[in-house]
């Protein structure tokens, strides 16, 4: 008789790990907020303006990508559109691309910015500890360098491969400043890199900051999945000080040395980590990089991703409108 496994990691409802070393992602708090986890399967139709379909990058490794794609406007019939790569949250350990909360906001994103959006498929920790993800998030990117040479991908077709902008939330956040830091160091032509997005990344230190401290912690972000998320995800033996959480502390790569694109950080006040990624503005400030930011008044952590609070409240609904405009701004400039 097989003994009963038992658990050895339990994170916030999101997360089981257990002694086997499997790991259970099963929801497990209010079952109200269930459905911004559950999976929206590929649409090739035009859904409120967008379709969206799954493909494989890479065959060997199985990379996934599920692209984002606006339908144009006669007057654009002829015209090129800015690529975003998405880079997903969950503190590289839950979530994925076609979640629900995903699906409903990047629809919006690619209707809104008239952009085509190409979000990963991360493979996720504890399963596959970093650098998995980034190093999923640099092959996707080297995959559209490849589709820029020669393009197989119909849906790429519309495509401006000289303004591709890297975006990702929370902890993709962090994967945008890894993958900035090694196509700095590639030769991706024809691509260029014309911006990166960083959305409230999930920058860390050892130290508890004062905004860990004193802000609210919400469904989306706990101390607790602050800190067992970057154990479980860091190579083992790492501590928060590991180059991919604190890129602006004495581990990582001195910022003046490292060839970086333009940078728009997306901030909210009431988040916890904005004191951490205060930090690393400052530090890329400090390194004479172009940077600036989009703060969000009165939200916390990825409040835009929340669709009930988007729905049903006019702040958050206020707020969500104006981080988008932002960014828009932003991609339109570059």
């Amino acid at each position: 008789m097989v003994p009963d496994k038992k658990i050895v990691e339990d994170v916030s409802g999101w997360l089981r790990l257990y002694d086997d070393g499997s790991v259970d992602r099963t929801w497990t708090g209010p079952p109200e907020v269930k459905f911004m986890a559950d999976s929206v399967p590929p649409h090739d139709q035009y859904i409120d303006g967008v379709a969206t379909r799954d493909v494989i990058a890479d065959p060997n490794s199985g990379l996934r990508l599920r692209i984002y794609l606006p339908e144009k406007t006669p007057e654009e019939e002829t015209a090129k559109l800015p690529l975003l790569l998405h880079f997903h949250g969950g503190g590289f350990c839950i979530s994925q691309a076609d979640w629900f909360l995903y699906y409903a906001f990047y629809t919006r994103f690619a209707r809104q910015a008239r952009a085509i959006i190409v979000s990963v498929y991360l493979r996720r920790a504890p399963e596959h500890r970093l650098p998995a993800a980034a190093d999923d998030a640099f092959s996707a990117l080297l995959w559209l360098s490849s589709q820029a040479k020669s393009c197989t991908e119909p849906w790429l077709e519309g495509a401006d491969f000289n303004r591709v902008f890297l975006i990702g939330d929370s902890s993709g956040g962090n994967l945008v400043q890894e993958t900035a830091v090694r196509a700095g160091k590639e030769d991706l032509r024809p691509l260029r890199v014309a911006g990166a997005i960083p959305i409230q990344p999930g920058f860390v230190r050892p130290e508890r900051s004062r905004s860990e401290m004193e802000q609210p912690e919400t469904p989306f972000l706990t101390l607790e999945m602050l800190d067992k998320f970057i154990a479980l995800a860091l190579p083992v033996g790492s501590t928060k000080e590991h180059p991919m959480t604190c890129p602006m502390g004495p581990a990582a790569p001195p910022l003046e040395e490292l060839k970086l694109p333009p940078m728009l950080l997306c901030l909210a006040d009431k988040d916890m980590l904005l004191e951490t990624e205060m930090e690393f503005y400052e530090a890329v400030k400090k390194a004479n990089k172009e940077i600036e930011i989009v703060m969000s008044c009165g939200m916390s952590h990825i409040f835009y991703l929340n669709k009930i609070a988007v729905d049903s409240d006019p702040a958050t609904a206020a707020q969500t409108e104006a981080f988008l405009a932002g960014v828009i701004e932003f991609i339109r400039k570059h």
